[in-house]
């Protein structure tokens, strides 16, 4: 059974920068798509970014883009949201993902499992 695990979480002012980390369990990892989703406080789960099977493919959510960059590195089976210009509005919950399907899915429902979170506060 797959596990996801995250890291890097933390608190951050405004312009600043993080660094997230989900080390995912199993020899499959370049055979899925991982994503990144978030949780704001009263909000429903959003996408944020996902790679591709063996990540030549990324997409990204719109405010993200340009400030956000997924990657992988498949020699030590983790996934990286490295994250530049935080805003107060970046704010939330973040959670690594696997999904079994093919391309690169953007939605919760398509995602099959899940890591714990790691907090991330941006203070203005």
């Amino acid at each position: 059974q797959i596990q996801l695990v995250e890291s890097g979480g933390g608190l951050v002012q405004a312009g600043g920068s993080l660094r997230l980390s989900c080390e995912v369990s199993g020899r499959t990892f370049m055979s899925y798509p991982l994503g990144w989703f978030r949780q704001a406080p009263g909000k429903e789960r959003a996408f944020v970014a996902v790679s591709g099977r063996g990540g030549q493919t990324t997409m990204y959510e719109e405010s993200v883009k340009g400030r956000f960059t997924i990657s992988r590195d498949n020699a030590k089976n983790t996934l990286y949201l490295q994250m530049n210009s935080l805003q107060p509005e970046d704010t939330a919950v973040y959670y690594c993902a696997r999904s079994r399907l093919f391309g690169t899915p953007m939605k919760s429902s398509q995602y099959d499992s899940w890591g714990q979170g790691t907090q991330v506060t941006v203070s203005s």
